[in-house]
């Protein structure tokens, strides 16, 4: 068989290979499959994953930007590179994609197309958005069940922390739930509770008070404590006074008698 009737059948058994077991010839993905999140100011970067054969060459790279509200789609970049107005950026090839200073209009569904020198075709998408500061935290009370629930309206990756008094909350007085939104008081259900929702802007709380806790307790225990420091600190003092009039007198010096005074 000649060379290039060879290199003919190679390639149509390629083709058929490709189109049985399309994940062994060109793919395109994304590593994380989870939304992505930008603050506003900051850069996006998307990295896609192009999988090929060796015998297989990238044509075309294509990357564009549905609007979330419109659904209208827009080219951002295409690689080869074109012109562009600095903004926007590709590197790798094509298979990452940068955008300088992110604004809340960049936010949408990126669809990422990757085509090979055969026509052979293959796009992923992932969604991109802009990262929320934390808000408007409120804190409800299940009093059936003891249960505090912790709200926050549209932060991004919110993050939970419970106080019990302005001090971390211990188990002794309750579990806190796995996502950190309620707590199960098992303790006296008493003072004042806390949620603190955070995350990579900033952070905002909300309270919930009950009846003060009683004290009295520890009152009584101070008020012990400050009565036995007082008595000792009496005692030293007695004890003090004692000692110095004790060796006073033991250092006094005897008066000598006269020889005449024996007969006397």
């Amino acid at each position: 068989m000649e060379p290039r009737l060879q290199r003919f059948t190679a390639v149509l058994l390629l083709f058929k290979v490709c189109w049985l077991w399309s994940a062994q010839c060109l793919s395109v993905h994304f590593s994380n499959p989870q939304p992505v999140y930008v603050i506003r100011g900051q850069h996006l970067l998307l990295q896609a994953q192009i999988q090929r054969l060796d015998t297989e060459h990238v044509f075309k790279v294509i990357w564009e930007r549905s609007e979330k509200a419109s659904g209208k789609r827009s080219t951002l970049a295409e690689f080869p590179l074109k012109e562009s107005d600095g903004r926007v950026s590709l590197e790798n090839q094509g298979a990452t994609l940068r955008i300088r200073d992110y604004q809340s209009a960049d936010a949408g569904l990126y669809t990422v197309t990757v085509t090979d020198t055969a026509g052979q075709r293959r796009f992923a998408q992932t969604t991109v958005q802009e990262y929320l500061a934390v808000h408007h935290v409120s804190v409800m009370l299940n009093v059936s069940h003891s249960i505090l629930h912790c709200m926050e309206s549209w932060g991004t990756e919110p993050s939970y922390t419970w106080l019990h008094d302005s001090v971390p909350l211990t188990e002794k007085l309750g579990h806190v739930s796995s996502d950190g939104e309620s707590l199960q008081v098992s303790g006296s259900f008493c003072g004042r509770f806390t949620c603190v929702v955070s995350n990579r802007l900033g952070h905002s709380s909300a309270s919930y008070t009950a009846e003060p806790c009683d004290n009295s307790n520890r009152s009584t225990t101070t008020a012990i404590v400050l009565l036995l420091l007082l008595l000792t600190v009496v005692a030293a003092s007695l004890a003090f006074i004692l000692w110095r009039r004790r060796r006073h007198g033991a250092n006094r010096p005897q008066r000598l008698r006269e020889p005449y005074e024996e007969h006397l």
